[in-house]
């Protein structure tokens, strides 16, 4: 019976600590920003046209 042969994972040097702390800051100061931004205005955007179809909140008639 053969033995069966697994391929050895490729080992990735170690990352240096510059490289991660310009990833924290891209990340942080960068895309997050953006996203935030974006999920809040996206909320707002469904708000706006929720009222436009449906109206106010509020009791009806005033």
């Amino acid at each position: 019976m053969s033995e069966l042969v697994q391929p050895q994972p490729t080992e990735r040097p170690p990352r240096s600590r510059r490289a991660e702390l310009l990833t924290f800051l891209v990340l942080a100061f960068g895309i997050w920003p953006v996203v935030a931004v974006g999920v809040v205005g996206g909320y707002g955007f469904l708000v706006w046209m929720l009222q436009i179809i449906f109206g106010p909140p509020g009791p009806p008639g005033h």
